[in-house]
């Protein structure tokens, strides 16, 4: 019988270590892609508030769809940032704070560079 350490199955084995790593990159990925989009639509957002509540007038009213997009996206954004964050053993509190970025314009820019430089550093992985 082998020693536990030495099964394909076991946390420091060459070929579950190396998949984790190509399941943390997808999760990065996938991050990645809901936090620009939900960021992006978070700026329409504000921008059709911006318009429909100073302004007042109703040739602005094209935008009213940009408050269920951005929910839509925002829960895409918050599976993915559970995801990922599962995956590289955050804090729930790190989590709560990466996805709360996604309702400030602009923070989630931000938020996804740091965590792409932080997940990528624990990768060990040069930035592209």
């Amino acid at each position: 019988m082998s020693s536990p350490r030495t099964t394909p199955t076991s946390p420091g084995s060459p070929s579950r270590t190396g998949a984790r790593a190509e399941e943390v990159r997808t999760r990065l990925i996938a991050y990645r892609i809901a936090a620009y989009a939900t960021g992006v639509m978070l700026l329409v957002l504000t921008t059709e508030v911006i318009l429909h509540w100073v302004f007042k007038d109703p040739r602005y009213h094209w935008l009213a769809w940009s408050p269920r997009v951005h929910g839509f996206l925002y829960m895409g954004y918050l599976v993915t940032t559970v995801l990922l964050g599962t995956s590289v053993r955050w804090q729930p509190g790190r989590m709560v704070l990466v996805a709360l970025a996604g309702t400030i314009p602009l923070m989630s820019f931000v938020a996804e560079r740091n965590v792409t430089g932080e997940v990528r550093g624990q990768l060990g992985t040069a930035p592209q």
